[in-house]
């Protein structure tokens, strides 16, 4: 058997797996269990998660855990991700694996190799949609196993956070090349920034996936998830530094970040490519060779 057929054969797998099943169902009791707070259970629990993947807790505040949501959204220790503090430089807002990023044109971005989606279907909002004509745009896909807590990218002001419900589809390679539309579909909150009077500067939608479908947005004082009903649309005056934190995830799932057009990306930035919150992602033109 070729290398191309047991990717292809494990794709299909991992697909049938993660999303032909009751989505929503299972996410509603992982996120109950999540929440049983014994030691004992979350050791099992962390135990076998380790089993399946890279989880590495070694950078942890906390090495001991009530639940397995604490491990989930764990703090990390102090200086472990530090922040590109130049004022020109534009910084990840999570660890993250990048995806799909280029430019918006036509209302149209990419969801994976020859998948596009619409912005506004994304964003549910027409009038942001045409603002963000144009706009330099990046997946970040994070892995259950990495820091979930998410950060401002620049120093700017939080204007409006705006709640959509919706589906829990996975959010891996698999499921982007065979779900046309996937992140209009999940749960997800549209984050709108202003910088240097500019009202949509810097827009952040971040991405609920399955299982731990749940995110928690600090200045707006609400978790996010399948049994929240309302309201859809909450205003917004926080201030934000570079590097301050947002939220958080309760699994891991995806930041579509994006920028204005003269916002370039790094040249580290790839697809595939490991970034780390903190690290250079976006920054004006006679900067593009800063170091990360």
């Amino acid at each position: 058997m070729t290398d191309s057929l047991k990717q292809t054969l494990s794709d299909e797998l991992n697909f049938l797996l993660t999303n032909r099943i009751p989505r929503i169902a299972l996410t509603r009791f992982m996120g109950w269990f999540a929440k049983i707070e014994n030691p004992w259970l979350t050791k099992i629990s962390i135990a076998i998660w380790k089993v399946f993947t890279d989880l590495d807790l070694s950078e942890a505040k906390h090495k001991d855990f009530n639940s397995l949501r604490e491990c989930f959204i764990r703090e990390l220790r102090e200086g472990l991700r530090p922040i590109n503090q130049d004022a020109s430089v534009w910084t990840s807002p999570c660890d993250a694996i990048v995806g799909a990023h280029g430019q918006v044109k036509a209302q149209m971005l990419f969801q994976a190799k020859g998948l596009s989606y619409r912005l506004e279907d994304l964003l549910g909002d027409k009038a942001l949609a045409q603002q963000l004509e144009g706009a330099n745009y990046v997946t970040l896909r994070l892995l259950s196993s990495m820091y979930h807590r998410f950060h401002a990218p620049a120093k700017a002001v939080l204007r409006e956070v705006c709640y959509h419900s919706g589906d829990v589809w996975n959010v891996n390679p698999p499921a982007l090349l065979r779900v046309p539309g996937l992140f209009c579909r999940n749960e997800r909150a549209v984050l709108r920034f202003e910088i240097d009077n500019n009202p949509c500067a810097l827009v952040l939608v971040p991405v609920a996936a399955v299982l731990v479908a749940s995110m928690r947005i600090h200045a707006i004082d609400q978790q996010l998830d399948l049994t929240y009903r309302g309201p859809h649309r909450f205003e917004s005056h926080q201030a934000c530094e570079k590097g301050e934190e947002l939220g958080w995830f309760e699994h891991g799932s995806t930041i579509i970040l994006f920028a204005p057009p003269e916002r370039l990306f790094h040249t580290t930035i790839q697809e595939g490519y490991r970034i780390r919150m903190g690290e250079t992602l976006l920054c004006h033109p006679f900067d593009t060779k800063l170091s990360s």
